[in-house]
């Protein structure tokens, strides 16, 4: 039925891996329970042969791949918004260059987005250094749409990298649209406020590539700026109180610009991410 058919969007650039992209693109196209029907993959800009070497071993070999090159790299908001308006079908499933969807995922959400009704489906993801059976943290999100809508006004409630959502409801909120950083969480909040469903489910759907420094990295200037911004315009919004915003982006200088990066590095493993022990449906890593 065309109601359970769906599309995927991705975009690649100059400095992805050309390896790590291989394997994301493995992960989607051989190893789901349920595969996909169709691969909206924007090219933004040029890109080495390594990688398009990749692209023509994929699309050779899958008939579903619609590739769309653009000339300049216009970044992943850009690349986003144009491979969700490209997409066939009217379900579409998120997914980066460098990550590992778990076999089940597709089918996990198809599932849960036919028994909800959901606009958007989310779930947890783990990160991995190095090797995917080296797990060093999990994002767990709430589930409900009711605790997806609180927690919105404290943080991003979705795993950008594990969404399946419905052509027509993000293209009814305005689309992907630029937001240095946080294009996904600026997206949420327009889709709430166009009265969009949520959920997550708490399975592990992906399995994110990370650098040993990445949770040192998310600090500086622009990225607290930009979500001091989003603060900002759900204020504007009345999504959020003058309380809330005051709390969160005084938290925000804290912890993105006043601290050092190990210890930024240390709040984030410690309150940002959960225990990874019970989660360990992570079939498919590397042993």
């Amino acid at each position: 039925m065309n109601e359970n058919k769906f599309s995927v969007a991705m975009s690649v650039y100059k400095s992805d891996n050309a390896v790590f992209f291989d394997r994301a693109l493995k992960s989607i196209t051989e190893e789901q329970t349920v595969l996909p029907d169709e691969v909206v993959l924007v090219v933004d800009g040029p890109v080495g042969d390594d990688i398009n070497a990749v692209i023509n071993k994929y699309s050779a070999n899958y008939p579903i791949f619609n590739i769309i090159r653009l000339e300049k790299n216009g970044g992943l908001g850009n690349a986003l918004k144009l491979a969700t308006e490209k997409a066939t079908y009217e379900l579409i499933a998120r997914m980066d260059s460098d990550d590992v969807s778990l076999p089940d995922r597709f089918e996990e959400q198809l599932k849960l987005i036919n028994e909800t009704d959901s606009d958007v489906i989310g779930g947890y993801m783990t990160e991995f250094v190095d090797k995917e059976s080296n797990i060093v943290g999990c994002r767990s999100v709430l589930l409900t749409d009711k605790e997806i809508k609180e927690d919105i006004k404290k943080r991003c409630p979705m795993n950008h990298v594990t969404v399946m959502f419905k052509k027509s409801a993000v293209m009814n909120a305005g689309g992907y649209l630029d937001w240095h950083y946080n294009e996904d969480y600026y997206l949420w909040i327009r889709m709430l406020l166009a009265g969009c469903m949520f959920a997550n489910t708490e399975k592990v759907l992906v399995n994110v590539r990370v650098g040993k420094e990445m949770y040192q990295r998310r600090g500086g200037v622009k990225y607290f700026k930009s979500e001091a911004g989003l603060q900002k315009y759900m204020l504007k919004n009345k999504i959020i109180g003058f309380f809330t915003y005051f709390i969160n982006v005084n938290k925000r200088l804290i912890v993105q610009v006043l601290l050092p990066n190990k210890l930024r590095g240390w709040v984030f493993k410690k309150f940002a991410r959960t225990s990874t022990t019970e989660k360990s449906n992570t079939t498919g890593a590397e042993k």
